[in-house]
């Protein structure tokens, strides 16, 4: 607290330092004050379109890190995690199955582990809300900015964000032909990278961008250091025992293949009408969908209780591919047994913005999305005599129509209201190897399969929101506003075949019982106000206060199981909405003559029903649960740009945040959690974690870098940058699991640049994470690891994270025509 008070009590003198016209009156501070031009250097200004249109980000009353095209390309920002090492409170865990990720700001965040929960970070790309987490499969190039929003977000971006949103905006059009192609060699993972565009007029008022990217990895980020392994099988219906060869998955993952392309049509007939339409196709393949799967820490301490092999902090796996004799028949799985993750996608935006006569202005962002997503998956993580393997195949699409006006009178009063409209629909396929048991009797095809599911959910959602804004004075302006939502779900899950051991387990569609399907009809509302006082002194100085609520729907978990072992399969399968309130204030300052951006922002927001998934092992079922929770905190980020060094920045922040269970008095518990542990509640199953951590919420995050550019001679240019990012200890389980700890860690980026002084080339050298500092924002129990959960007897699971990326340096040589 000591550091907290220092950190406000700083923040407030350099505050004072910008309200020298405090005293004025109004109508002088209406006035627009004189702009001086430092000799040289200074701020850039940063523009962000944060309330759905353009302006300084100091303008913004919300707290939020904006990326920029030029640090994009120096810092390489091509994917959604390596936003992170930019926006320190945010975090990815790149998981394989389930919703595919685990995004987390301000330390909350969704669990990867069910395909039907909504991210609370969503992603929102070109004005369209992308809120599942395989979004994160996406790759992401010829990029105009990002911005990290932080805090829940009802109003201006799609559907409700309880934690915070991503937008990311691609590239336009220019207005003077330009061509451009770049190509680069990364060394560790050996991967080849071109990619391009060709941007210009057509016409008067008509022009096209087109934009492609292909990569190709050689080798990869990890090693697999797996052995052959025979695994034993029985046949139920014949009664005799076989062994099957499972030979090493890829040794070097995840040897990714990927091409993306992009075309952007922007047509402006009048200065009036802006139109652009935006299409893109992604397909990438990687030869393990686990890759980054670790045993960071071993539940008898030292080594894994699957491979026998030693767990640590390090780029390295034991994963086995699919027995080719079992595969050569098995659905969705390649012929020879490998494991892979093949992601297609492709989607268009249709943006239309009209001003009418500079009073109105109506907007529209029309969507269409598709992706599917198949994997073979080593589903233990870790392989060995008796492993469990699955092959999924799921698809999702989704069509969205946002309709805005927004008011820009002279008077004190505007407002904003919008609608929203939103179908999705989830199809899913899944088939497991488990059990170590086969039946020779069965349908073709499914012969190996444990347990084979299907599963749909159809979704459609309504949404209405609105805003007035009031400016009191010329420089105090009001602002509150609603959005109302009404949403339907109607979802199918049932487990069509079941191997004849296993049906003691896992019901099936004719299950005597009838709970063999499970069939959902889900119904939302939800109202979500907010309101912000704003007030702007100087021009230099913006101070405010915002009230927000934020809303995510229910839902329905398509990848979940029908357990024999569990009364209620459809509570199971569903779970309710998730909610946030709170409250943040904050000041943005330019400072110094503009030479220095200062910003603090403080905030307290409670989540009722945080959706948290995870696996029930006494009745072997996936459920989710919610629980209360609570972020609070302290941000403050900086950038120094001093007068006579053009070229020079300063930049960084220090966060604090304490994320927290207000109320989960019964969680589950962790495997192999003994009474003496907390694992005393309900049967002994469940503990109270009231008062833990949130998983992966550090209390204390920060970055600091330095950016250099300056011109050598007159034809050539020279840059640099170094750039750190530091994360305090965080629990990386929602469970409270001791052995999930990820202790404090830093890594450091670096670039240098060398090029013609009108960027006609450039070769540049980025090296991330030079540190090769290895850390998991994300974790599971190890499969059939630990036991005696509840029980004096209880030894733990292993920890196996989601690990990040290891030291990578790219060469990059570009050229524009």
């Amino acid at each position: 607290m000591r550091v907290v008070k220092t950190v406000l009590l700083a923040s407030s003198m350099l505050a004072t330092t910008a309200m020298p016209a405090f005293a004025q009156s109004a109508d002088t501070q209406a006035a627009p004050a004189p702009v001086t031009t430092p000799a040289a250097g200074g701020l850039n200004e940063i523009i962000v379109t944060a309330r759905k249109r353009q302006e300084s980000v100091q303008d913004v009353p919300v707290a939020v890190t904006a990326i920029t095209a030029e640090q994009i390309a120096n810092r390489d920002v091509t994917s959604i995690e390596k936003i992170t090492a930019i926006a320190p409170q945010f975090s990815v865990g790149r998981a394989s199955n389930g919703s595919g990720a685990q995004l987390t700001l301000r330390g909350i965040g969704s669990s990867s582990t069910s395909i039907g929960i909504e991210q609370s970070v969503a992603v929102v790309v070109d004005g369209a809300y992308y809120g599942q987490g395989r979004v994160i499969n996406e790759g992401f190039f010829d990029l105009s900015r990002v911005e990290v929003l932080k805090g829940p977000q009802a109003l201006f971006f799609g559907k409700n964000a309880t934690a915070g949103v991503i937008s990311i905006t691609t590239a336009d059009p220019t207005d003077k032909p330009e061509f451009m192609i770049k190509g680069g060699y990364e060394f560790k993972s050996q991967q080849y990278r071109i990619e391009g565009y060709a941007s210009g007029p057509l016409t008067d008022t008509l022009g096209l961008r087109v934009a492609a990217r292909y990569t190709k990895m050689d080798g990869g980020y990890y090693r697999n250091e797996a052995k052959d392994v025979l695994y034993n099988d029985f046949d139920i219906a014949t009664g005799t025992a076989s062994t099957h060869l499972a030979t090493p998955a890829a040794r070097k993952a995840p040897g990714e293949e990927e091409l993306l392309a992009r075309a952007t049509l922007k047509w402006e007939p009048t200065d009036n009408l802006t139109v652009s339409l935006k299409g893109s196709v992604d397909g990438s393949n990687v030869n393990n969908n686990s890759w980054n799967y670790v045993a960071f820490r071993c539940g008898n301490g030292s080594t894994s209780q699957l491979t026998g092999e030693a767990c640590g902090d390090h780029f390295v796996t034991y994963q086995n591919n699919i027995p080719a004799d079992i595969a050569a028949n098995f659905p969705y799985a390649k012929s020879d047994g490998s494991l892979y993750n093949r992601y297609r996608s492709a989607g268009g935006t249709l943006n239309i913005t009209y001003n009418a006569a500079d009073q109105l202005q109506v907007s529209s962002v029309t969507n269409y999305q598709w992706n599917n997503n198949r994997w073979a998956c080593a589903c233990d993580f870790q392989s060995n005599s008796a492993s469990n393997w699955a092959t999924e195949n799921s698809s999702w699409k989704a069509f969205s129509q946002e309709l805005r006006a927004l008011t820009q009178f002279d008077g004190p009063f505007n407002m904003m209201v919008g609608t929203l409209y939103q179908h999705t629909q989830r199809d899913f396929q899944q088939y497991v190897i488990v059990g170590a048991v086969s039946n020779s009797a069965a349908p073709p095809g499914l012969n190996y399969v444990g347990t084979a599911k299907t599963s749909y959910t159809k979704g459609d959602t309504m949404a209405v929101f609105g805003q007035l804004t009031y400016k009191i004075t010329p420089t105090l302006e009001a602002a509150g506003g609603v959005r109302y939502t009404d949403e339907t779900k109607n979802s199918f899950f049932t487990q069509f075949y079941n191997n004849p051991a296993l049906t003691g387990i896992f019901r099936d569609q004719n299950d005597p019982d009838g709970l063999g399907v499970v069939t959902a009809r889900q119904h939302f509302t939800n109202w979500s106000p907010e309101a912000t006082l704003t007030w702007k002194p100087t021009r230099d100085l913006m101070v405010y206060g915002a009230y927000k609520t934020a809303y995510k729907s229910g839902g329905f978990s398509n990848g979940g199981i029908n357990s024999k072992l569990s009364a209620d399969p459809s509570a199971d399968l569903t779970f309710n909405p998730e909610r946030s309130e709170g409250f943040e204030i904050g000041f943005k300052s330019t400072l110094l003559a503009n030479q220095l951006r200062f910003n603090v922002t403080a905030f307290n927001y409670k989540y009722k029903d945080l959706q948290v998934d995870f696996f029930n092992s006494p009745i072997f079922a996936f459920q989710t649960l919610t629980a209360d929770a609570r972020t609070k905190g302290v941000e403050v980020e900086f950038e120094f740009a001093p007068n006579g060094i053009p070229g020079l920045d300063f930049h960084g922040s220090v966060n604090y945040d304490k994320a927290r269970y207000i109320s989960f008095p019964i969680a589950p518990c962790y495997a192999g959690e003994t009474p003496a542990e907390g694992c005393n509640l309900v049967g002994n199953t469940r503990q109270d974690l009231t008062g833990a951590p949130l998983s992966v919420a550090p209390k204390w995050t920060g970055n600091l870098g330095v950016n250099y550019e300056t011109a050598m001679g007159e034809a050539y240019k020279v840059g640099f940058n170094v750039d750190s990012k530091y994360s305090g200890s965080y629990l990386a389980s929602g469970f409270g699991n001791p052995l999930s700890r990820q202790s404090r860690y830093v890594t450091l980026d670096a670039g240098l640049r060398f090029g013609a002084q009108d960027d006609n080339w450039q070769l540049a050298v980025i090296g991330k994470n030079l540190t090769n500092r290895f850390y998991v924002s994300g974790v599971v129990d190890g499969p059939s690891t630990g036991g005696g959960t509840g029980t004096a007897a209880g030894f733990k699971a292993d920890q196996l994270g989601f690990g990040n990326l290891p030291r990578t340096v790219m060469v990059e040589l570009s050229k524009k025509f």
